[in-house]
C-alpha cells in the first residue's frame, strides 16, 4: 500500500505540476471542521480508544452499510439489536473477530473513498504501509492496538497532532451538553463547540414526538403546548447551546421545503400536530414553517442555518426495527429547491447578516437550482457535497456545476460531516487535493492565473469555512 504524493491530480503532467505547486501552499493549514458527528465525550474524558474495530468499523456506516450489502449481519460487527438481541443473532464482542471480517470484505472498498480515508489514516497516523488483507490482519490489529495505549494517541493529542484548530459536534434540543461543560471546564485549549440539531422536537414523524416535546417543555420550563411557548422553548435553547459554543443549527428534512404561514395559521397547523392529527403533507409543511422561523431567529441570534435534506432516512424497515435510526439504510432523492426555499428566500433572503447553507444530496440541482439561488441571495449558501457526494468524482463535478454562476465565494469550502475520528485529516487532504486539480485546470486552460489559483485554493482549504460558520 504506497500512498502516491501524486494521487488525485490530474494526469496530465502540465495540468499536475500546476496542482502540485498549488497543494504544496495548503497542504500544512489547520483543518477547519465546522460540521460534524464526532463524540464530544472523547475530548472530555480523553480516554484511549479501546481497540481499531471500535474505532474503525463501529461508528463507520459507510463501512458497515458496505458489509451489510454483501450479507454481513451487523450483529457481526458487534452492533447490537435494540431489543439486545433476544431475538436474533449472537452480538459479536471480540474486536479481533470484527477486525478480521472487515479485513476478509476490504476488497469491497476497492475505488471508494472509505479505501483513500482508511489507508491515509493507517499510513499517516499509523505507520502503517501495506494494505489490509486477511493474512495480516492480525498484525496490522496489533500494531494499531499497541499504539492505541499511547499517550498520543488519545483523543486530544490527535486534535492537536491533525492540526485541528475548531471541530463541531453535533447535538439534539434535549441534550444536555455535559460533555461541552466538561471540555470547558478541563481548562484544555481545543476549541470543540457544538450545533443545534431540533428535528427529535420540530418533526412530527421523529418516533416519541410526542414524548419528546414533554421533554422539551419540562427541560425550557416553557408552555410548548403554545405556539408562542414553544418557540419560545427554542429560542431558551438555542441560547444554551450558543452558551457552549455553537455557532450553527442543523435540520435534517426529508424535504427542502419552506413556509411562512400567518401567525393564525401556525397556530392552527401547530394545534393539529399536537393532537396527533398531521397528515404527512401537514408534518412537512410544519417543518417547512420551522425553517422560516429558525432563519429568523437567526438573525436575532447569529446562528448560522444548516439545511440537509433529501435523504429517505430509514429505507430498510427491517433493519430501522430491529436497530434503530441512523444504520446505514438512508438513500439519497430527488430535492426541489426553487420553489421549496422561495417562502424562507421571500421573508430573510436579503439579509446580508444570515447565512443560510443548504446542501443536497441531488446532484442535478446544483446548476440547474442552487448555484443560481446562491449565485443572487445575499444570505445563502452552498455547502460541499457530503454523503453520498463526498468521493473525489462528486467533488469535481459540484465545482464544475457551481462555479460557473455562484462562483467559489457563495460556497463555504469543506466540511468532513463523520463520525469516524481518524478520517478527518483524510478527508480534508481529499478535498484539498480536488479542489487543486480543478483550479490547476482553469490555470492550465488560461481562465485563472496561477496566483489567484493559490489564493481561493488557501480560501476553499481554511478561509471560507472559518468565516462562514464564524469560527
Amino acid at each position: 500500500m504506497l500512498l502516491h504524493d501524486d494521487r488525485l491530480f490530474p494526469a496530465d503532467p502540465v495540468t499536475r505540476g500546476i496542482a502540485r505547486r498549488l497543494y504544496a501552499t495548503i497542504r500544512d493549514l489547520p483543518i477547519i471542521s465546522p460540521h460534524g458527528h464526532t463524540d464530544p465525550r472523547w475530548y472530555a474524558e480523553d480516554n484511549a480508544f479501546p481497540d481499531p474495530a471500535a474505532l474503525f468499523v463501529k461508528p463507520d456506516h459507510y463501512i458497515f452499510r458496505m458489509l451489510y450489502s454483501q450479507g454481513v449481519q451487523l450483529e457481526q460487527l458487534g452492533i447490537a439489536r435494540k431489543d439486545g438481541g433476544k431475538d436474533g443473532g449472537k452480538v459479536e464482542t471480540d474486536p479481533r473477530a470484527i477486525w478480521k471480517l472487515f479485513a476478509s470484505h476490504w476488497h469491497l472498498f476497492r475505488g471508494t473513498p472509505t479505501r483513500l480515508w482508511f489507508e491515509h489514516a493507517a499510513s499517516a497516523s499509523f505507520g502503517i504501509n501495506e494494505r489490509l488483507t486477511p493474512d495480516n490482519a492480525d498484525r496490522i490489529y496489533d500494531r494499531i492496538a499497541e499504539k492505541l495505549e499511547q499517550p498520543e494517541f488519545r483523543p486530544r493529542a490527535l486534535f492537536e497532532r491533525f492540526n485541528i484548530e475548531a471541530i463541531s459536534t453535533t447535538e439534539g434540543a434535549l441534550d444536555d451538553l455535559r460533555w461541552h461543560d466538561m471540555i470547558r471546564a478541563s481548562g484544555w485549549g481545543g476549541k470543540v463547540v457544538t450545533a443545534y440539531r431540533p428535528d427529535s422536537v420540530v418533526d412530527p414523524e421523529f418516533e416519541g414526538f410526542a414524548d419528546n416535546l414533554d421533554q422539551f417543555g419540562e427541560l425550557t420550563g416553557e408552555d410548548v403546548t403554545s405556539w408562542t411557548g414553544y418557540l419560545a422553548a427554542h429560542r431558551q435553547r438555542r441560547a444554551y447551546f450558543k452558551e457552549r459554543g455553537a455557532t450553527s443549527s442543523d435540520h435534517g428534512h426529508a424535504t427542502a421545503r419552506t413556509a411562512n404561514l400567518s401567525q393564525a395559521d401556525a397556530e392552527k397547523l401547530f394545534a393539529k400536530v399536537l393532537k396527533g392529527k398531521a397528515s404527512a403533507q401537514d408534518a412537512d409543511l410544519f417543518r417547512g414553517q420551522m425553517l422560516t422561523e429558525m432563519a429568523k431567529m437567526s438573525l436575532d441570534d447569529g446562528l448560522v442555518l444548516q439545511i440537509h435534506p433529501g435523504s429517505y432516512r430509514n429505507h430498510n424497515p427491517h433493519l430501522f426495527a430491529e436497530f434503530g435510526r441512523d444504520m446505514g439504510a438512508d438513500i439519497p432523492r430527488q430535492t426541489e429547491y426553487v420553489s421549496a426555499l422561495k417562502p424562507l428566500l421571500d421573508a430573510v433572503g436579503n439579509e446580508p447578516n444570515l447565512t443560510v447553507i443548504a446542501f443536497t444530496l441531488d446532484e442535478t440541482s446544483y446548476s440547474r437550482e442552487l448555484a443560481p439561488l446562491a449565485g443572487h441571495y445575499p444570505a445563502l449558501r452552498l455547502g460541499p457535497g457530503w454523503w453520498f457526494l463526498d468521493a473525489p468524482e462528486a467533488m469535481l463535478r459540484f465545482r464544475e456545476l457551481t462555479t460557473e454562476t455562484a462562483g467559489f465565494y457563495n460556497t463555504v469550502g469543506f466540511n468532513d460531516d463523520t463520525r469516524a475520528y481518524l478520517s478527518i485529516p483524510a478527508r480534508h487532504d481529499v478535498a484539498r487535493r480536488c479542489d487543486c486539480a480543478y483550479l490547476a485546470k482553469l490555470v492550465a486552460e488560461h481562465r485563472l492565473d496561477e496566483d489567484e489559483a493559490a489564493v481561493v485554493a488557501h480560501d476553499l482549504a481554511y478561509r471560507l469555512a472559518k468565516e462562514a460558520y464564524r469560527l
